[in-house]
């Protein structure tokens, strides 16, 4: 397409670099070409250059550790985390199965559990995001429950609200995959002591022993939140916050915690965790759906009773007592993924992977999925080099724009992702290692854009302005030396962004908990419409 009006151009200008005046430190206006659009009218085109995209075996393997399962770094406190449990199989990336292995921590080291003390009952507790504004109460409900000894009249509410749809990814609907949307969550002692300064307790295949199981039960979807007030003097009794509780083997907690009160291996956290190695958390299906939730809100809580003598009379009253797996409280933490990748699509791309010429179709996934690489050839470099020597021609923009699959993506499994990290690689380095922020994101500029992501196919641009910009006419801040022409690398998720509305770092990232996965159209069918292509909008004096 061609333009003449130098207002064009102007508003152009506004549009691409916006976002650099309002985010950036140092924001300067792309300078290839500026003096065009100042005092002169110019002749704008849009022309479109082949690239080189071809898929990225990572092996089902992915850093998955305490670090990096973080969604949020607080710049003064704590940070979030998120982490994947349950299991998802479809034809394009075939089966990918999520378990969570974690320590625990005494919520109160060497506690004094008194004189006696046996387990009253145990239970888990997860608290997956909730719709808190969709709640079906069961009313009140009167009956009678033991207060020690005394049969004491209560009222019980229990509250159910369903789990965020949001955090779910697969089949998550009632009747979609038959039983798939139940899950039937494990909890298994871990018997192996998990060291978060080895290597070998930081990737997403680790190996870790399991021993007794604790507990079971069977996810439908909903968290629960329950009161119980007392009728006499309607007190409070108990209440729990909306969560999926778990009961866990009282036997072994008796013989693990409270046998154990007053010795050295509940002394403190180091003796504790070689004494309780943790627990892990899996599913027994192979399909169903991915859900999202928090580590941090996972507790045990272990109901209890002791002995104690009241002037002559022998009680036994309750009490409660937390381990905790709280973020900040040094617990190593880690996602275990499992594929099988038997009769998908990727499993049949991994051996054709063309690295010269690119691939006809491309495979993301988070979690240790494929990732992708893209290569600008140095014939379209070439090309720009001699459009800016020899017509001046001055660079407006450049955008990467990838379609997704019209015929391998017809997913209704949610809406389609809306985030997605580029990031280069330098040359001699490992393919799966970004070395910084993309140039035009650390300017400042709306680097991701999604479109259509209600059709098909739906398809996403990345501003590449800069970047091109200082591989043709050189980086004005590097005395005008020419950008090292960099592969980039395309990855499922967002980068992890902070308290203080900044990025955490281009090594940061949500992938290792990324649930999503996609289908896109390559580079190396030259006639297909939706191909990857770079797109350079220039300008030139008329």
């Amino acid at each position: 397409m061609t333009h003449t009006v130098k207002r064009t151009f102007a508003m152009l200008f506004v549009a691409v670099f916006g976002s650099a005046l309002l985010y950036n430190c140092e924001p300067e206006a792309d300078s290839l070409g500026e003096q065009l659009f100042i005092n002169d009218g110019a002749e704008g085109n849009m022309t479109s250059y082949d690239l080189v995209a071809y898929n990225i075996n990572n092996k089902d393997s992915i850093r998955s550790d305490a670090s990096r399962l973080v969604s949020l770094i607080n710049t003064s406190g704590i940070s979030s985390a998120t982490a994947v449990l349950g299991a998802f199989s479809e034809e394009q990336f075939g089966m990918q199965k999520a378990s969570f292995l974690t320590q625990l921590r005494m919520s109160s080291d060497n506690f004094d559990f008194g004189k006696n003390p046996k387990v009253d009952s145990v239970v888990l507790v997860m608290k997956p995001k909730a719709v808190t504004d969709s709640v079906k109460t069961s009313g009140a409900k009167d009956e009678s429950i033991l207060i020690g000894t005394v049969a004491t009249p209560v009222s019980t509410e229990v509250k159910t609200y369903p789990v965020d749809y949001r955090v779910k990814y697969g089949k998550t609907k009632l009747g979609a995959g038959g039983t798939n949307t139940l899950l039937h969550i494990n909890v298994d002692e871990i018997t192996t002591y998990l060291d978060g300064n080895d290597n070998n307790f930081k990737y997403s295949n680790v190996t870790a022993g399991t021993g007794a199981a604790l507990g079971s039960a069977v996810f439908d979807g909903n968290v629960k939140a329950v009161t119980i007030t007392k009728k006499s003097d309607n007190s409070t009794l108990f209440a729990a916050d909306a969560g999926f509780r778990i009961r866990l083997n009282n036997d072994f907690f008796q013989t693990k915690i409270l046998d154990k009160s007053g010795k050295p291996e509940l002394q403190d956290a180091a003796n504790f965790t070689r004494h309780f190695k943790g627990i892990r958390l899996s599913v027994d299906e192979t399909d169903g759906y991915l859900l999202q939730f928090s580590p941090d809100d996972l507790e045990v809580i272990m109901y209890y009773t002791n002995e104690k003598n009241d002037n002559g009379t022998i009680t036994r009253p309750q009490s409660s007592f937390k381990l905790l797996m709280k973020g900040g409280l040094g617990n190593a933490r880690i996602g275990q993924y499992t594929y099988n990748r038997t009769n998908s699509q990727w499993g049949d791309a991994i051996a054709s992977i063309n690295e010269a010429e690119g691939n006809e179709r491309l495979y993301l996934q988070g979690m240790g999925g494929p990732s992708i690489a893209v290569k600008i050839p140095e014939s379209t470099i070439n090309s720009l080099m001699a459009m800016y020597n020899d017509k001046k021609a001055a660079i407006v923009s450049a955008k990467i724009r990838i379609y997704t699959d019209d015929l391998a993506w017809k997913n209704n499994f949610r809406r389609k992702q809306e985030n997605l990290t580029i990031s280069p690689i330098d040359p001699g380095t490992p393919v799966l290692t970004s070395s910084a922020f993309l140039a035009d994101i650390t300017a400042g500029f709306d680097w991701l854009k999604c479109y259509d992501l209600d059709k098909n196919p739906s398809y996403y641009e990345f501003t590449v302005t800069k970047t091109v910009k200082d591989i043709i006419e050189g980086d004005p801040k590097n005395n005008g030396v020419r950008a090292v022409n960099k592969m980039l690398l395309i990855n499922m998720g967002e980068f992890t962004p902070t308290t203080a509305n900044t990025f955490g770092g281009f090594k940061f990232t949500s992938r290792a908990f990324e649930t999503e996965r996609a289908v896109f159209v390559g580079s190396k069918d030259k006639n297909n419409k939706h191909r990857m292509q770079l797109n350079v909008t220039y300008g030139t004096k008329k």
